[in-house]
Parts: C-alpha cells; structure tokens; sequence
C-alpha cells in the first residue's frame, strides 16, 4: 500500500507548504499551554486519506477507480452497482468520517459516549424520539432488498477503511477525544446510513417552532395582535408554485390543468380549518384563532392559565434548541432556493435548473460533492450520477444522471403536531376511556461516568416529549383548555410527526439517481416520504416539472397551528394526502417554475391543507421577476444569467421602507449623516456596502421598538432585559417605577423578532397607517414615547446610528454590511464545544459577506439576535441539462473534514465570492481534470 507518490502540481505544493506553517504554529501554540508532547506534525497528518496508487479492499468484484480533481472532489469508476456504493462508503470515509460518526451517535442518542454527561440531556430527547428505533425497523420491514443490498456494501466500505485503524488516523478529533474519553469507534451498519435520514427530517419538519410561539404569544398578546403578527399569504403578490390545477373530480386526481374542484366549505377530508375553542376560521384554516380547544379558560385566572402554558412550551422550545446547533437552524431560517428554465428560453436550447439549499453554516459543510459512474450502464450496474451527497448515505441526494436532473427546496408542510395529554399513573385519557402509556427503557452510557437510564412513554399520538425536562414533570397546571378532563397534576405534551413512522425514502434516493423521465422520477418522488420537499425537475428530451411529495397528514379538526387536546379524538389525524392528489407540473406555458419556499398553491384552489406557515414569497417573487424581466426583454438566459441570479442581494424591506426613511426631518447631525447614506441607494446588500449597514440596523431597531419589546420572555433574546408593567398593574406606562425587570429565555438564532419575510409582510400592512398601535412604544429614561409611525422611525433611525458607532466606528462613510454581516465556519462538536485552543485549530473565518435574509443571496441573520450570519445557501449549483460537463457547483467549505487538508476550505472563499467551479461529467471531462488517481482492488484478486 504505497503512499501518495503522484507527483503534486505547483498550487498544491504552495498550498501545502503554507498550510506546514500554520500546522507549526498551531503545535508551537499547543506546546506553549502543555499539548505540544503529545502532538506532531504527523499527529495532524495522520488522517490525511491516501489518494493516489492502490488499496486492496475485501468484496470488491473488480477494479474501482477513484479520480479526485485538484479541489478534491472524488469520481468514482465502478463495474456494479454493490462495488460503486462500497467505494463510496470507503471514500466518504476517507474524508468525513468524525463526521459520520458523530452523525450517527446523535440520530442514536448516544453523543454522551463521546462527549460526556453535557450530552445526556441532548441524549434523552432524541431516544425519546426513537430516530434510530425506527429507521432499525425500515430497515427490517419496509425497504426493498436492492436498497438494503446497497446500504449493506456502503457499511462494507467504510468498514474496510476503518480496519486496523486507531484514533488519529481517522481525524485530529480523535486526538484530541483522546484526552478524555478512551472511545473507540464501532463498525458502520446499514441502518447508521437510514437514520440520518431522520436527522434530515427533523431539520425539515415544519412548523412545530411556529405551533409552540403561537401558544406563548397569548400570555402577552390577544387573538387580533397574533393575527397581525401572523398575516394571510399574499397571494395577490407573491405567486404560488404551482399557478393553476386542481383535484379531478372524476379520476380523484391533481391535473395542472384541470379547473379547482371548488372551495373548501369547511367539511371536506382536506378542509382541516374548522373552528373550535377560541376559533380557527373556516377554509383552509386561514384564520388565526388557537382552533384546538385552547383558550383562557378552564379553572384560574386568564393571565395564570396562559402562564401555565407558557410553563410547559417554553422548557420544550428550550429543549429544541438543543438539537439544531448539531443540525441547523429550525423554523423560518430553514429554505431554500430551486428554480428551472424551459429550453425555449435558455441559450444552450436546453433546460437550466439551479439549486440552493439554505441551512446553518457549518465545517464541513452537510454537502460532500461526487461522482458515481458505472464504466456501462447494465442490469448489474444502473447507475451514473453525479452530485450532492450525504457523508453517511449512499446515493446522489441532488443532482443529476445522464438523463435528468433535480433539485430540492423545503415545503415545509406541517407533518408534526403537539397534543396536551391528560395522564394519570401509566394510563392517558382518549374521549371516555383510558389507555395503557407505551413504554420503553434506555440506558445512556456515558464516558467517564455512570450510565444513566430514563424511562420514555409514548401514546397513540406519539412520545410525550414533555417528560425530558424535570420544569415539564407536571406540565399544564393550569393550561388553558376548556371542556376538559380534571386537570389533576397536568398534562403531558405528545409530539405525533410522520416521520416517526417507517417509510421508504431510502429506496426513493436509489430510485431518484436512476430515473429516466418525468414519469420514472415521479414514481420515485412518491416513496419520498420525509422530509416533505419541493422537487423541480429537467431532463434531456426537454420537459421540465415540479412534485410536491411527503407524508402529509389530514386532520379531522384543528388546523395544527397550536397544541390539540389529545383527550379529544375529533383532532386525531384521519390519514395523510393521496400522493395522485398532490401538487405537480409538467412544462407549464410560461416557461418555468420556481420553489423558493412559497406557497405551493393558492389555498382557495386547494381542498387539503399543507402547511399555515409557508415563507412569505420574498425570495421566489424576486427570482420569477428576474427571469419576467429577461423573457419580456427578449433574451435568453444563461448560465450565468443563472449564476448571477443567485447571487441577488436587493432587499424588498428595504425597497418598501427606505422611501419613508428619508422623508424623516433629522436634526441631529450624527444621525442625518447615517441617514444619507441611503440617499440613491438602489437597496443592494454588497459586503462594502455602507447604506446596507445602515438600514438593516435601521430594520434591526424598528422590529424591536414596534414589536419585540411587546413579546414574552419566553421569544425574546436570552439575556435581553425590560422593564415591563406587571400584568395586573394599572399604572401609566410612563412610570417606571410600577415596571419590573423581565429578562429574554430564548437562543439568539431562534429569538423573535427574527427579521424574515413574515416580517416584511407584517410592517407591510400596517405602514400606511400612521398611528396603527404597534407603532406605539413606551418611553424611559433618556426617551420620550412614540406614538405614531414616522416617530417610531426616527428613533429607530437614531437607535441604528449609534449602535453603529459602536459597532464600525463614528465615520458613517467608512461603515459597510460586511463589516456587521460576519461568518464563522465553526467544526460542529469539538468547534464549538470544545477548548479554545481546539475551537483555533478546528474552526476559520470570519468572511465578510453580502446577501441578507429573504434576499435570493440568502445569507440569514436573525434580527432579534444580531448581524452574524446564522444561515447559508449550502451549496449553489447551476446544471446545464443534456451539455452536463458545463455545469458549476460549489460547496460551502471542501471536500475534506481533516483540519490543514489542503481540502478543508478550499471551496469557501470562491463560494463568498459567487463562483462556481467546472462541475465535469462526461468520462473524457473527469479524466482532463484529474490530478489523483487511486485504484480500489480486490483483496487477494
């Protein structure tokens, strides 16, 4: 097993020896504070993947070859379909295993055998949701024997690079856990690969963050201010997906062209509007009201039952927030941008698709870029496809084969609910009757200390999450709900999701890579269960499409925006939306679609409901107009039309805001400098932008002053203090002395207000209407109160100045966006978890960057919490359909999850910049981009 002896080219030996000085420096580091003994330049290398000459692995039939271009990127050369998938096991291995393995320790709630006892909390709610539980009995019952065939090779080849390795020749990680933990990594299993899957699912699962806020916002706000804060789709406006169709009322299916098959009247199987307790509204649910049962009543006082409430979703949101720092932001920050374009208006006379998925900034990125080609497509080797891939999965996740190509965006359809339980010893109550509480034991096993065994109880919605957290043990008290049973010492809450139910999305990926035409990717669209995506779709013949897939469930009362009543079998789920009666196209006359997290179609030509809580349309509006305005103009789009259009940084907040900024009379010179800046600014968000700085600032303060200052703690950034009135007080509000000190519970990344496009909507609403009430906000010490908009604006205005000044210094000319608009990739254990010195040597950045939230170029921060890059577009690709070798991709970070690979962020500044590096298919195009080369052979062949 030689090493690599393929000679380097002249920018990999300049990368490398720039890369030894800063490994000298980091160990110089090391040894200053007492590590330097133990580690080494070859410490550091030690995991470094052999890329060049020839491995001999058990299994393998034939001949495998491994071709990896100068960022890294491998493309694989197999005979069959078993040798393919065992090479990809190895490769993805090679680079991403401390990932793989990390990922699969948290689907299985065993991060605590890592990481110690600050993970068993992490540890017990993910056991109580059972990812790995039910991705074991997928894997048993469910999927097709191809596919466990195939998942059984992958496990195969990542275990033959496991083999007769230790710690730090699997990743510098490892060498560090050595410190700590004597850990030892186990052999890969099939069902390792299904269950990320889950984690995938759970990134995507809708709107449960919306459902709990809803709850909290009535301790605070009443029924009309909840209204206000959560406004009706703009349909008017922002188009929908899918801009016709309907359900068939003779064949009982979705036909685009078919007309509506009538409004909802409030009893149809889709209609889940129907109101109830404080009420929902008829329809398709558009109205806000809790429609669950759930309201001020039921025993206490309004303000106590609320409080109650507030108790029990609060201690779980805080639960949540556990689970995306190692996967991604939840709830609004999740999106995605996909869009594709007909051969009758692209340059190449071939359809164009483009995809961005937006997801946490994370090192290394989720993405691991790839090529799987079988030398001659066969009954015993079917695939050759290239693209997007999960370290841990076989299977292209996006992109394309020889035939078509696809992307994802989030449909964000709601597939989880809450359901407040009435438990009473192991029983829980269901109408009349009780039933017996499923329940299982757990041992967490923890390093360096005692394992620890919890108890999870389950009923027939699902498991009660309520019990992971000891604030949760006698939940709802005092919840309001009316017409219910003794409350006795409270109710449990029960999490029923879909994807908590064995499925086939794992045969759906095998089945996507081989699809030969609309009609073969739409039958693999309908095993693709969860997460509930957008599909767009282009192929060669020229037919581009879009499926709206998942699991989605039918509720038989309720709309799912609050916590049901589980006691109350009327708001059981009846079942889930026939995949013929979901949403689809097939070459729509104008010539494109577009999925940027939209509504997929209009509600009122839709008898099901998919989701309350669709984005606002900020992004997709502002790409359908882009390419309107390419098509009326009589050109033709290209490219890098398609490039460019990504890379989109105009603000629709602050097309709409800024003209009323400017009309402000400013008296204060320090202020009327700042404001200045946004004179004959075209509403840009260029990093070296000092207008852009400004108004988001702006943005920034006026979200706060008109409404955050008015939500619960329980929404409010963690940290951030008010003085509130008590909530029984009568005092005027201009007497501080009745306040008392009130203190944000919420994570800066998920804290509201967060600045999305629901927010642009909200101030849309009510900016013509000058003394609307959110524009009123209490004064204090050094300010008087607003009672008017243009008011509430200026001191916004001068709040921004001077946080400014804080922030980039008193020359308002030398102020840009970048400067505030920071990433940090950070390795997402050790990164971020670990000791300083760890999080230096693991951890890079800052970039300064342009783009915004809801802007297509969607680098997201959250308002509430600060101007640091919290969401990213996680990788962007542009695919020339039929002439694929012109295709470009990028990635967010590299190829490689060793720390000083030449790999590691190699992808990351071209990614700052828009670029998008030669994405080569063909054999002959891998081939003159090839600069490694490694053969996988057949042991003792």
């Amino acid at each position: 097993m030689p090493a690599n002896t393929t000679a380097s080219s002249p920018k990999k030996k300049k990368g490398r020896r720039a890369r030894l000085l800063v490994i000298v420096l980091v160990l110089a580091l090391l040894a200053g504070i007492g590590f330097g003994t133990y580690w080494s330049i070859s410490t550091v290398r030690a995991s470094f993947p052999q890329t060049t000459g020839s491995i001999e692995i058990d299994g393998l039939s034939g001949q495998v070859d491994v071709k990896r271009d100068d960022f890294g990127i491998p493309q694989i050369y197999a005979d069959t379909d078993e040798d393919l998938f065992r090479a990809q096991g190895f490769v993805q291995a090679q680079d991403r295993f401390w990932e793989m393995d990390v990922r699969r320790h948290m689907t299985a709630g065993r991060l605590s055998e890592m990481f110690g006892s600050g993970q068993v909390e992490t540890d017990s709610f993910l056991r109580t949701l059972g990812w790995r539980e039910v991705a074991q009995q997928e894997y048993d019952k469910i999927l097709s024997p191809q596919t466990k065939k195939f998942l059984q090779a992958y496990a195969d080849g990542v275990n033959a690079y496991l083999k007769g390795k230790d710690g730090k020749e699997l990743s510098v990680e490892y060498a560090a856990l050595s410190f700590t933990n004597d850990y030892k990594p186990e052999p890969w299993t099939p069902v390792d690969s299904v269950a990320w899957l889950k984690a995938m699912a759970w990134d995507l699962r809708g709107n449960m963050q919306e459902e709990i806020d809803r709850s909290l916002l009535t301790s605070r706000l009443d029924q009309k201010q909840i209204k206000d804060l959560y406004p009706d789709y703009p349909y008017d406006r922002n188009k929908p997906i899918v801009d016709k169709g309907g359900i068939d009322p003779v064949t009982g299916k979705f036909d685009p062209e078919a007309k509506p098959s009538g409004e909802s009247d409030g009893s149809s199987d889709g209609d889940n509007g129907t109101g109830d307790g404080t009420g929902n509204g008829s329809g398709n649910g558009t109205g806000q009201g809790t429609g669950s049962g759930l309201n001020n009543g039921g025993g206490g006082s309004a303000a106590d039952a609320a409080q109650g409430l507030n108790s029990q979703l609060s201690a779980l949101s805080k639960t949540l927030e556990t689970i995306p720092e190692l996967l991604g932001p939840n709830g609004s920050g999740i999106g995605s941008n996909s869009w594709v374009v007909s051969s009758k208006y692209t340059t190449t006379g071939k359809p164009m698709l483009a995809n961005d998925p937006h997801l946490a900034p994370q090192l290394p990125s989720l993405w691991y870029q790839m090529g799987l080609h079988c030398r001659k497509i066969s009954a015993s080797c079917q695939y050759d496809t290239a693209g997007y891939t999960f370290s841990g999965t076989p299977g292209v996740i996006i992109g394309h084969n020889q035939n078509v190509a696809w992307g994802f965006t989030n449909l964000g359809a709601d597939v989880t609910d809450l359901y407040l339980e009435k438990i009473s010893g192991d029983s829980y109550q269901v109408g009349n009757q009780q039933k017996k509480l499923t329940t299982r034991k757990e041992v967490i096993k923890v390093a360096g200390g005692k394992s620890k065994t919890i108890t999870v109880r389950s009923t027939g919605h699902g498991p009660l999450v309520s019990d992971r957290s000891t604030e949760l043990e006698k939940v709802g008290q005092q919840a309001p709900v009316t017409n219910a049973p003794d409350r006795a010492t409270g109710y449990g809450v029960a999490l029923q999701w879909t994807a908590l139910q064995p499925g086939k999305s794992m045969d759906a990926v095998f089945e996507l890579n081989r699809a030969k035409d609309f009609k073969t990717f739409r039958a693999a669209a309908k095993k693709f269960e969860v997460p509930s995506q957008n599909l767009v779709y282009a192929d060669s013949a020229g037919t581009i499409g879009y499926q709206a897939p998942g699991k989605i469930p039918v509720r038989a009362k309720g709309d799912g925006s609050v916590p049901a009543p589980g006691w109350d079998p009327a708001y059981k789920w009846k079942g889930y939306i026939p995949f013929d009666e979901l949403p689809f196209e097939e070459n729509p006359d104008r010539g494109y679609i577009v999925t940027a997290n939209q509504a997929v179609i209009d509600s009122e030509k839709y008898p099901y409901l998919l989701t309350e809580d669709y984005g606002y349309g900020a992004r997709s509006q502002r790409i359908n107009d882009l390419i309107e305005t390419k098509i009326q103009g009589g050109g033709k789009i290209s490219t890098e039309d398609m490039r460019t259009m990504q890379m989109d940084n105009s603000s629709e907040i602050a097309e709409l805001l800024t003209p009323y900024l400017l009309k402000i009379d400013i008296s204060d010179p320090y202020v009327r400098e700042a404001q200045k800046l946004l004179e004959g600014w075209r509403y840009t968000q260029e990093p070296d932008s000092g207008a852009a700085a400004y108004f988001n600032a702006v943005w920034r303060n006026v979200l706060k002053l008109a409404f955050g200052n008015k939500l619960p703690k329980e929404l409010r950034v963690e940290g951030q203090c008010l003085n509130v009135l008590p909530a029984d007080s009568t005092a005027p509000e201009d007497e501080l002395t009745e306040r008392v000190r009130e203190c944000g519970q919420r994570d800066t990344d998920t804290a509201q207000p967060d600045g999305g496009d629901r927010w642009f909507e909200v101030v849309r609403r009510i900016l013509k209407d000058e003394k609307n009430p959110w524009w009123h906000s209490p004064g204090n010490r050094t300010e008087k109160p607003t009672d008017t908009r243009d008011e509430l604006l200026a001191r916004a205005m001068d709040d921004a100045r001077w946080e400014l000044t804080a922030e980039l210094g008193k020359d308002a000319s030398r102020w840009s966006w970048g400067r505030l608009h920071q990433l940090t990739l950070k390795n997402q254990t050790l990164g971020t978890e670990g000791p300083g010195f760890l999080q230096f040597v693991l951890n890079r950045g800052p970039w300064n960057l342009g783009g915004g939230e809801a802007a297509v170029n969607a680098t997201g921060w959250n308002a509430a919490g600060g101007y640091d890059v919290v969401w990213v577009p996680s990788m962007r690709m542009v695919v020339t359909v039929g002439d694929w070798d012109k295709s470009g991709w990028i990635n967010l970070t590299g190829a490689s999850g060793h720390a000083y690979s030449a790999h590691y962020t190699d992808q990351t500044d071209k990614w700052a910049d828009g670029e998008l590096l030669d994405w080569s298919f063909s054999e002959q195009a891998v081939s003159a981009k090839t600069v490694d080369t490694l053969k996988l052979i057949p042991r003792n062949a």
